[in-house]
């Protein structure tokens, strides 16, 4: 049944938990750096290559007490191509969880114990930026084999549902709001609900635009001459 939030929104919210999933990866110590300044115990979550940029950034110790891989935290490895990985139940409950529901507490702390290591968590930031398809498929030699590989999944729907549980997630887009983000975070010691209400409206602007620039590219396609020569077909 979807219903409204009935339960006490938080003003500021101290980084405990934060989600990553960036495709460009520059910059991220900013925020790195901001979070642990403002809570040394904070953990990050990711996988892949933003994993391992993470870990590197982090260093040492740090990976131990501040890193969780993402396939570690659900219990469930990616499928080959890097595919799945971040569209588990464990990362979305953690992503959409309402605090200070009772029942969500319960749903987070007994039910998601039940997949990968230990109970699930309120993501309090995800930082993520998407696959650069426009890019991509301007690029002379590609195709609709190479537009259709470059349709981002796991990130813009991690990216819609912080910015629609905006009461309890900061989602960060974009490289260039990490200087702000991590002087404001460390300014008013956590995210306060002002800004994540000003995150979540270039967020939810951002993937309509990339879901625009899909279904524009793939619109304008003919089957016979720029899709078949595409793609291995069985006989």
């Amino acid at each position: 049944m979807i219903r409204e939030n009935k339960y006490p929104v938080l003003d500021v919210i101290c980084p405990q938990n934060v989600l990553v999933s960036v495709f460009d990866k520059a910059g991220l110590e900013t925020v790195t750096d901001a979070v642990l300044s403002v809570n040394p115990s904070a953990r990050f979550y990711s996988t892949g290559g933003t994993g391992e940029k993470i870990k590197a950034i982090l260093g040492g110790e740090k990976v131990l007490q501040n890193y969780m891989s993402v396939e570690e935290f659900t219990g469930a490895p990616e499928m080959e191509g890097g595919l799945v990985k971040t569209l588990h139940p464990k990362i979305h409950a953690g992503l959409l969880a309402e605090r200070n529901n009772p029942a969500h507490e319960t749903y987070l702390r007994e039910t998601m114990a039940k997949m990968g290591n230990g109970p699930g968590v309120y993501f309090d930031i995800f930082i993520g930026n998407l696959y650069p398809f426009v890019k991509v498929t301007s690029e002379e030699g590609a195709n609709a084999e190479t537009a259709r590989v470059n349709i981002d999944i796991g990130g813009p729907t991690m990216t819609m549902a912080a910015a629609k549980n905006w009461h309890s997630v900061a989602v960060v887009t974009s490289p260039n709001q990490y200087f702000m983000f991590a002087s404001s975070l460390t300014e008013k010691q956590g995210v306060n609900l002002e800004q994540r209400f000003a995150l979540a409206q270039e967020a939810l602007f951002l993937i309509g635009e990339y879901r625009r620039s899909i279904g524009y590219y793939f619109g304008h396609l003919n089957y016979e001459s720029e899709i078949k020569p595409s793609i291995k077909m069985q006989k």
